[in-house]
């Protein structure tokens, strides 16, 4: 049977060094890296990809220096204003899901957060999880304590918590199919830690604002070749 892949999780590494061998600050590879993205979503649609997971802005990211911070920033402010007023959105009914502490940044990128979560909602055709102030272990975290708190006031009896109770309770239930890291490092960096237990994984040298719709197919057309097991 032919293996289909219905959703993609995609570690976007390299807009850094991108930009430092183009001579530019390493921060305006951001704003490649944006750039990429906007094809990212039209390949997806032609190859049927219905779920994508888009690691944008990790926890360990508040860390970059301040003049980084913002302009990342300034690109998401930016980029959520396209979103809004991209028609395609509400023409192919993409459903457009925020996940991690994104309660951390900004007032007015919290309220644009939630103008374009809620409008929508009701889509079902595509979905596309963006992660922002995100962490696989800030996660498991922050399920425990929705978790402890149900316990607590006797919604949820202890003997009930299997993966399952766990797994409804991340900012994430559904599991990659595969991931994608570019930029050239073999690691996972906090990503998707709970649902990428039998993803396959891909690693490339090809930095994220240089990768192309046939890097795309051709991890596909690998990953139908490979044999999942499920631990089997």
């Amino acid at each position: 049977m032919t293996k289909t892949v219905k959703h993609i999780g995609i570690i976007l590494d390299g807009n850094r060094r991108f930009a430092k061998r183009l001579n530019l600050s390493p921060w305006k590879g951001h704003e490649y890296g944006s750039k990429k993205l906007k094809d990212l979503l039209v390949w997806c649609k032609d190859l049927k990809i219905k779920e994508l997971t888009l690691y944008c802005f990790s926890m360990q990211n508040f860390n970059r220096p301040k003049k980084e911070f913002d302009y990342l920033m300034t690109i998401f402010r930016e980029s959520f204003n396209e979103i809004m007023q991209n028609k395609d959105i509400s023409k192919y009914k993409i459903k457009i899901n925020v996940i991690g502490r994104y309660n951390l940044f900004p007032k007015d990128i919290q309220e644009n957060i939630e103008r374009i979560t809620n409008k929508t909602k009701e889509y079902n055709n595509y979905k596309v999880n963006i992660a922002l102030a995100y962490g696989g272990r800030e996660e498991i975290v922050d399920a425990v304590k929705k978790i402890a708190k149900n316990v607590k006031e006797s919604k949820l009896n202890p003997e009930e918590i299997n993966e399952n109770i766990i797994s409804q309770n991340l900012y994430l239930e559904s599991e990659p199919d595969l991931i994608i890291r570019t930029g050239g490092d073999k690691r996972t960096s906090n990503f998707l830690t709970w649902q990428s237990i039998y993803s396959e994984w891909f690693f490339i040298e090809k930095m994220w604002p240089e990768f192309e719709k046939q890097d795309l197919i051709n991890i596909i057309e690998e990953f139908k070749k490979r044999e999942r097991r499920f631990g089997k």
